[in-house]
């Protein structure tokens, strides 16, 4: 009787695991992963898979994205100077245009924000100002303002965002502000979402339901648009790993500063960070914009201009794209690989690749954030660091903060910023955006700030870390096991 009770379960798991081996844009690693919770955890690793085995995001949603995407005009760059870029570094751009159709653009005028007067004791106010210059923009307005954060709150920084916006709308900017449902659950519910909206301001909340069989959420619950973007008037773009918020980041105190990097960028460039905009608002809203990316304003010609290129990717976006971006940048260094990451928890050809790059011949440095506000992450990343230092990755942890930085710096020629960490999320799940750029003064201020980080960091030695006690070592690997599957 009991056995005959026991079957229906075990049919059950058979099902799962036939769900978890068949489902499409799966690693072999995440498959493996998957079968073994859910036949070593009864019925636990059924209800596991149900809200955190797949990545739909709803196949109306799906569906309203790609259509959206398909109908959003992509800007014309004809009127540009031709680009021309190194050999050495062709490949990345032309593996990046495949994911949006979105080709390198000249022209472009890009500046790294900052205090360029702060010692690297202070790095909060190369946040702040960073906000203050997208403030002074938005001031300036006279078309539209579109805002896409991850995590905006209600503190100094949001308010004076706010306040600009506000502004705006009621002088007759046509502004449109996109959050994260999750992460700005609390901006959405305050009095600073009823004041953009009261100003006439149009508001969407991303993500704020997710696929549901009855009343049951089925897929994973945490899909999130994780993108930082602002388009003003067509002509201005800011990007980076900036949130709407100050260094303090009140939610996560304990662990502030948050050390950031924010880009703003005139030019054509601007007008592709317009359109993984638009494509995720006309998604969301059904409002009628596609033409507006191709929308050309008056050409500004920026000289010796910038070479640039935008690329989004999210949970509907084939073929681990952003995975085969970080691959293929790493890949292309030659002489010298600098990354700085929060959240470390690669991917096995992201690894394979980065422990690659020293033998290589590449001086391959990462700089990690010595404290992490995710105790899963800190354990999978250091996980990584003996195999790291084994291969000669020089490997560093920044004690000031929370270094939320996004970067890649290659050879000193391209750098690679945005708002996608190396890890698993933002790979696989969330909705990114980065920004590849060939310029050897945008570069060299990148890689300058990342010195920055290096010069008051502290290097991890192999010796160290082999001499771990077996317990940390054991939590350490055991939560990296469960990588595929967070």
């Amino acid at each position: 009787m009991q056995a005959l009770s026991g079957l229906p379960l075990f049919v059950v798991h058979l099902i799962t695991v036939a769900r978890a081996i068949t489902r499409a844009n799966r690693t072999p690693a995440a498959r493996v992963a998957w079968v073994a919770v859910i036949m070593l955890l009864p019925l636990l690793g059924v209800i596991a898979y149900l809200f955190l085995g797949e990545t739909s995001i709803g196949r109306r949603r799906a569906r309203r994205l790609k259509a959206a995407e398909d109908r959003t005009v992509r800007p014309n760059h004809a009127a540009y100077a031709p680009v021309v870029i190194e050999p050495e570094v062709a490949g990345q751009f032309e593996l990046c245009r495949s994911i949006n159709g979105l080709p390198p653009v000249a022209d472009n005028r890009i500046l790294l924000l900052g205090d360029p007067e702060a010692s690297n004791d202070q790095p909060t106010l190369d946040s702040d100002s960073a906000i203050d210059s997208l403030v002074r923009d938005i001031e300036q307005a006279r078309e539209h303002v579109h805002i896409s954060f991850y995590i905006w709150l209600d503190d100094n920084n949001g308010g004076k965002v706010a306040h600009a916006v506000a502004d705006a709308a009621r002088r007759g900017v046509r502004c449109r502000v996109m959050v994260d449902a999750l992460g700005s659950r609390a901006f959405t519910r305050g009095p600073r979402w009823r004041q953009l909206r009261e100003a006439g301001v149009l508001l969407v909340a991303t993500l704020n339901d997710i696929p549901r069989l009855g009343h049951l959420a089925v897929g994973r619950v945490d899909l999130r648009n994780h993108r930082k973007i602002v388009i003003i008037d067509n002509r201005i773009a800011y990007c980076g790993s900036q949130n709407c918020a100050d260094p303090a980041f009140r939610i996560k105190a304990k662990y502030a500063p948050w050390v950031d990097i924010f880009l703003r960028c005139e030019g054509p460039v601007a007008r592709q960070a317009q359109y993984l905009f638009l494509c995720t608002w006309i998604a969301e809203t059904g409002e009628p914009l596609e033409g507006l990316a191709a929308a050309e304003p008056a050409p500004e010609r920026f000289q010796p201009g910038s070479v640039a290129q935008m690329y989004g990717t999210g949970p509907t976006t084939p073929g681990n794209a952003m995975s085969n971006s970080f691959v293929d940048a790493i890949y292309s260094a030659r002489q010298e690989l600098v990354i700085t990451t929060p959240y470390f928890v690669p991917d096995e050809a992201v690894l394979r690749a980065v422990c690659a790059a020293p033998r290589r011949g590449v001086e391959t440095t990462i700089i990690f954030p010595e404290r992490n506000d995710s105790w899963l992450v800190k354990n999978t990343s250091r996980s990584c660091y003996a195999e790291l230092l084994v291969n000669g990755v020089s490997v560093y942890e920044y004690p000031l903060g929370l270094l939320h930085t996004k970067s890649m710096t290659i050879d000193r020629k391209t750098a690679l910023i945005g708002s996608a960490n190396i890890d698993r999320r933002s790979m696989q799940l969330n909705f990114e955006n980065n920004l590849l750029v060939a310029d050897e003064g945008v570069v060299a201020a990148v890689r300058a700030r990342q010195q920055g980080y290096l010069d008051v960091s502290l290097p991890v030695a192999l010796d160290v870390v082999t001499a771990w006690p077996l317990h940390t070592r054991l939590v350490q690997n055991a939560v990296g096991m469960t990588a595929p599957v967070l």
